[in-house]
């Protein structure tokens, strides 16, 4: 369960978490800052959290996301987010760049998932 203890993992969990919270109570952050960090964290913590759990199933460390499921995992969310949910309801909008950030986080996490997860 390394991926578990992996400072980075808990770094991205924490921030991700602390934003929601501060959007929340309406704290005044930076635009940017809520627009568009959990969008880049989304996909290392929605993938890592996965890579998580299906080591813990398989028992074993020797298990890595594979491209093709990265990039569909990012394609999903990026329909769902970018696409779907901004015609459903008004709290959601579609951004070129949310979507840049999510294959951004989703190819980082690929990258250096053997280094760190």
């Amino acid at each position: 369960m390394s991926i578990l203890k992996h400072p980075i993992f808990y770094i991205s969990v924490l921030v991700a978490s602390a934003l929601y919270i501060a959007n929340r109570f309406e704290v005044p952050l930076p635009n940017w800052m809520y627009f568009y960090i959990n969008d880049f964290l989304c996909m290392p913590i929605v993938l890592g959290t996965c890579l998580a759990i299906l080591r813990i199933l398989k028992k074993t460390e020797a298990l890595y996301v594979p491209i093709s499921v990265v990039l569909a995992l990012t394609l999903y969310f990026l329909i769902y987010f970018e696409w779907l949910m901004p015609q459903i309801n008004t709290r959601y909008t579609s951004d070129i760049i949310d979507v840049g950030l999510y294959f951004l986080g989703a190819i980082l996490f690929f990258k250096f998932q053997k280094q760190l997860f």
